[in-house]
């Protein structure tokens, strides 16, 4: 019987392609990876503020770790805690929400644009 996969590619008829195609797609691992190192470094050099009624803001690095918040004095009333809990929490998920963005694009950026591939959570 005749080999169907002969003259696809590679030596003995495999069709992936042998040793050539195995260093394509080890070449294509390295770069996803050195893509993703740098992309590690930017979201953890990154910083997002989020404000909240001009008394409070935090910020965040690119994975939403919080790494400052500043209250005004304004904001403190004693005799109104929650208010000043409302406005901390409205400013610290403000900034994770847009750091969370932020991760999803540069994810999107790391992702080969291959037509009709659709992976949930990067579209």
């Amino acid at each position: 019987m005749a080999n169907p996969f002969k003259g696809l590619g590679g030596g003995g008829g495999n069709p992936l392609g042998g040793a050539g195609m195995a260093k394509m797609i080890e070449q294509v691992q390295k770069k996803m990876y050195e893509d993703a190192e740098k992309m590690n470094e930017r979201l953890e050099a990154a910083r997002i503020e989020g404000t909240a009624g001009g008394v409070i803001k935090a910020v965040v690095d690119g994975n939403g770790h919080l790494m400052s918040l500043t209250i005004s004095k304004d904001a403190v009333d004693p005799d109104d805690v929650e208010t000043l809990q409302e406005l901390i929490l409205t400013a610290v998920n403000g900034a994770i929400n847009t750091a969370e963005d932020m991760r999803n694009e540069e994810q999107r950026k790391l992702m080969p644009n291959i037509p009709g591939l659709n992976l949930p959570g990067l579209g």
